[in-house]
């Protein structure tokens, strides 16, 4: 090439060194200007990569902040879901109140008649109280009659129909009859047992005879006053042998013969026994047991007449107050409120499905 070269002419020679001097000269700038690019291109990558080393240690701090946070949350999540489910818990239970709550004033007012007609009925079947039934239909008519719907006239016809055969009852005088039992036990202790009768006052012997022969004058007058003594004497001791004779021997007659053997500590015995038969037949009235009320009272009244004087007059006043208690009339059969309580029932029935 050299040799080419030197086979060409001087201008030629030159044209071409200028050519290559611009070319080189155009390479060192192009070398330089590459060179400044490539410096500030390196000084802007270890810019970059002096950045992204920060943006990694922020990053990884961040990222543990986060890491830290999402614990955080973890445990918060555990003590919402925990709250959550107390929540739901209670949740349930509010609506399970709500729906007791969302009852109507209707099923209120039916869930409260029946539960005072079965206390009712309790009263009526067990103590008798009457009057207690009736109260209590008559406030569970009055409450059906305020709420004014028609709906409640056919239960309300059933309660006016239990109410009128309760009225309908005879009237039976429990705490008179208690009364004249208690009179009768406090009347005991007075009255006179036949052991402790006493003997009717014997009338009083005229007083001795005295001889009146001696304030006579005369013979004939003297003996006549000594008959008349003897005769007095005589008359006046028979009456005191006789007076004597009736109070060794007394007869009488009895119609319970072993009621004068008792002694004195079985007569106390008898009357506690006796008070004992009438707070039984007290018990057994209050109780509404008939046959042990009966039967009760003739015990009592048997034992009054056996062992007890009945010609004095408490015992006679005794007799008939317990006769007028046994004529009294202290049981009925009392209707129940199965009634009244099947159509309160049957009332709420299809209301509740």
């Amino acid at each position: 090439m050299l040799s080419g070269f030197g086979e060409l002419s001087a201008p030629l020679r030159r044209g071409l060194a200028i050519v290559l001097a611009i070319f080189t000269v155009l390479l060192l700038v192009l070398w330089w200007v590459n060179h400044d690019r490539i410096s500030v291109l390196e000084r802007e990558f270890a810019r970059r990569i002096q950045d992204g080393d920060t943006a990694v240690k922020e990053a990884r701090v961040l990222s543990r902040q986060a890491l830290d946070q999402v614990a955080a949350i973890q445990t918060r999540v555990g003590v919402l879901e925990s709250k959550l489910s107390e929540s739901q818990s209670q949740q349930l239970a509010l609506e399970q109140l709500y729906q007791e709550l969302s009852r109507s004033r209707d099923e209120w007012a039916l869930a409260e008649i029946e539960q005072t007609l079965a206390v009712a009925a309790q009263q009526l079947q067990l103590a008798g109280n009457v009057q207690g039934a009736i109260i209590a239909l008559q406030n569970a008519d009055n409450r059906l009659a305020r709420t004014d719907k028609p709906q409640f006239i056919a239960l309300r016809r059933v309660l006016a129909r239990d109410t009128d055969r309760l009225k309908a009852l005879p009237a039976v005088d429990v705490a008179g009859s208690a009364l004249r039992l208690d009179s009768l036990v406090a009347m005991v202790d007075g009255l006179p047992m036949l052991i402790d009768e006493k003997p009717a006052p014997r009338p009083r012997l005229d007083a001795r005879p005295v001889d009146r022969s001696v304030h006579k004058g005369g013979t004939s007058s003297a003996v006549t006053g000594s008959i008349e003594w003897l005769q007095d004497t005589f008359r006046y001791g028979m009456a005191q042998a006789w007076d004597s004779f009736q109070q060794l021997v007394r007869v009488r007659e009895v119609d319970t013969p072993a009621a004068l053997l008792l002694a004195p500590d079985q007569a106390f015995f008898v009357r506690e026994n006796l008070k004992l038969r009438l707070l039984n037949a007290r018990l057994a009235l209050l109780a509404r047991q008939e046959a042990t009320y009966r039967a009760d009272l003739l015990s009592a009244q048997d034992a009054l007449q056996r062992y007890f004087d009945t010609r004095s007059r408490q015992t006679v006043a005794a007799l008939a107050l317990l006769k007028q208690v046994q004529a009294s009339n202290t049981v009925v059969e009392l209707p129940t409120l199965a009634e009244s309580m099947n159509a309160v029932r049957n009332f709420k029935a299809p209301r509740e499905r």
